[in-house]
C-alpha cells in the first residue's frame, strides 16, 4: 500500500497552555498528511482531483488514536502515513507520528471519496476511480 512522509514543524499557535500540542491540531496535521500521501500517490493536487472527478473531497467518517508522548513547541516531528485498505468507496489510513524516532503518537482514519448527493443536502459516498484506487495501493 502507498505511503508517505512528512516533516511537520510545531508551532506556537498548535499548543495549550501546557506547551505542548492540543490534540485537534494533530487531527488537522493528520488531514494535511492524507491528502498529501493522495497529491504523491496520485501525482495531482487535491483541488485537480476534486474538479476532475466531481467530487468534495475524502472526508473523515472514523478515527481513533493511541497518545504515547507529547510534542512541543519548537520540535520537528516526522509524520508517516499509509494506506490501510481500499473499499468501493471508502479507505484506511495509518499515521504514525515520530519525533527523533521516537513513536509518540499512532492514528488511524477511514475516509469516504465524497460527492454532494444528489437529493437533498449532504454528501454521499461514491465509487474511488480505478485508476486512483491502484495509486493508493501502490501499483
Amino acid at each position: 500500500m502507498f505511503s508517505n512522509t512528512r516533516t511537520w514543524t510545531i508551532e506556537w499557535g498548535d499548543c495549550d497552555p501546557a506547551g505542548i500540542v492540543f490534540y485537534p491540531r494533530f487531527f488537522a496535521a493528520f488531514d494535511t498528511s492524507t491528502a498529501r500521501l493522495i497529491e504523491a500517490a496520485t501525482s495531482r493536487t487535491s483541488a485537480d482531483l476534486m474538479r476532475e472527478h466531481g467530487i468534495i473531497g475524502w472526508p473523515m467518517v472514523e478515527t481513533g488514536a493511541r497518545f504515547i508522548e507529547p510534542a512541543s513547541f519548537g520540535e520537528q516531528v516526522h509524520i508517516e502515513t499509509q494506506v490501510t485498505r481500499v473499499g468501493r468507496s471508502s479507505f484506511g489510513i495509518a499515521h504514525r507520528l515520530l519525533k527523533d524516532g521516537r513513536l509518540c503518537l499512532e492514528a488511524t482514519e477511514v475516509r469516504v471519496w465524497a460527492a454532494h448527493s444528489p437529493v437533498g443536502l449532504g454528501i454521499m459516498g461514491v465509487p474511488i476511480p480505478e485508476q486512483i484506487a491502484q495509486q493508493l495501493r501502490g501499483g
